[in-house]
């Protein structure tokens, strides 16, 4: 449209006008804003007031009007409002002057990055961030820094909507900021929340973005696109959400698929530990000391008491602590994964079936040897402790000689000797 009307192509201006109009009607209406700033830089009377008229009919917050929009626009839309009795008398004398004023202060302390004044006006007046949607307002339009310092406040609702049905997360996704969606996530937002009108996080990053740039390659030593950055990483919260659903089932329906998935996660984690330090970062990360109480090579070993049984507990209490204990081990493998990618490859090539089939014979056997010692190693350490300089021998025997090591684990299982045994002798 730019281009057509600076170049004077006035077919093309009018065929392009002509079917902005028909968007217009059809598309949400902050998606009419990009299309009426175009409507007046190029002149397109017409369009101008077909969007105006669009806008004004709509429930866009007088906030979005003024940050969006030039003043003459957004004054000539909110005269509309008044004409058309959307926004009534009543309505306007029910709104107290003084609330409205620290709002606004509110609002000005955000866009001057003044987060001391900000405390300031919270601490002298009774208005809340809630009130004022500060939140909302800092994620639209100000500065990541300036965002997580309103947010580390830890004054305001995560959650909470705004009059147009808009969780903070939402109005993020608009913007395609990675680092503000992470923190986001990271500090409890819900990334399947819908808006009134049934819009996710995901789906409104995915209207923000160009196909084309979706889906462009990255180059090597070049930055990911923001705009896929955030779709990933709302997509793959709501993938963790989801399995979190899935996982809230009565005990009496605690089936074998769980409790297979919860020992294959068990032994992919204990195999993690042959590389001590970086199977510390990830279970600091995942907060597995704390939420499952398995213990990061402490002093208790491979993994503490596995499967300490509690006599008070009662069958609730125990299917939340095993969907605990397995969300938990996800969250571990998943950081291993994409941190430590090296660690995870050696873990597959013990795990992995498929692989297996692309082993020789002797290979095979050898790595269900150690499939099978590692089995009897999560039994062993459910009973006892073990010294944490185990996991430094295999680590060492593992990098000097993989072939030697599997032969060793195989031969302590066929002796009926427990590895961790053997690695004390």
């Amino acid at each position: 449209m730019y281009a057509s009307a600076a170049l004077q192509m006035k077919k093309l201006v009018i065929r392009l006008e002509l079917w902005l109009l028909n968007l217009v009607e059809k598309a949400l209406v902050e998606d009419v804003i990009p299309i009426l700033v175009a409507a007046l830089h190029c002149q397109l009377n017409h369009l101008r007031s077909f969007c105006i008229q669009r806008i004004a009919k709509s429930n866009l917050d007088n906030v979005c009007l003024e940050k969006e929009l030039p003043d003459e626009v957004s004054s000539e839309i909110k005269s509309l409002r008044v004409k058309s009795n959307q926004e009534s008398e009543a309505n306007i004398a029910e709104v107290d002057p003084m609330h409205a004023k620290i709002v606004r202060r509110i609002h000005k302390a955000l866009d001057s990055d003044d987060v001391e004044l900000l405390k300031l006006l919270l601490d002298v007046s009774n208005v809340t961030l809630d009130d004022a949607y500060a939140l909302h307002y800092a994620a639209a339009y100000c500065s990541p820094k300036v965002f997580k310092e309103v947010l580390n406040m830890d004054l305001a609702c995560l959650n909470l909507k705004d009059a147009r049905g808009r969780t903070v997360l939402h109005v993020a996704a608009r913007r395609n900021e990675p680092e503000v969606m992470v923190t986001l996530l990271s500090k409890g937002a819900c990334a399947s929340e819908t808006t009134s009108d049934g819009q996710t996080a995901v789906a409104i990053c995915r209207r923000m973005t160009r196909r084309k740039d979706y889906l462009e390659a990255t180059k090597q030593g070049q930055g990911t696109n923001k705009d896929r950055l955030c779709i990933d990483v709302l997509e793959r919260e709501m993938r963790r959400n989801s399995m979190s659903e899935n996982l809230a089932m009565p005990t009496e329906v605690m089936d074998d698929h769980f409790q297979a998935e919860l020992d294959y996660l068990e032994n992919r984690v204990a195999f993690v530990r042959f590389f001590p330090s970086e199977a510390r970062v990830a279970m600091e990360i995942a907060g597995a000391d704390t939420a499952t109480g398995l213990s990061a090579l402490g002093q208790k070993g491979l993994s503490g008491n596995l499967k300490e049984i509690d006599l008070n507990e009662t069958p609730s209490m125990q299917a939340k602590r095993r969907q605990l204990r397995l969300l938990t081990l996800l969250k571990t493998v998943e950081t291993g994964d994409r941190y430590f990618p090296h660690c995870s490859q050696v873990v597959n090539d013990f795990l992995d079936a498929s692989l297996l089939e692309k082993s020789t014979l002797e290979e095979e056997k050898l790595k269900l040897y150690v499939q099978e010692a590692l089995r009897k190693d999560v039994a062993y350490h459910r009973r006892s402790g073990l010294p944490s300089s185990w996991s430094a021998f295999y680590k060492y025997m593992a990098e000097s000689n993989q072939s030697a090591f599997y032969k060793y684990l195989a031969e302590s299982n066929r002796s009926g000797m427990s590895t961790s045994s053997a690695a004390e002798n």
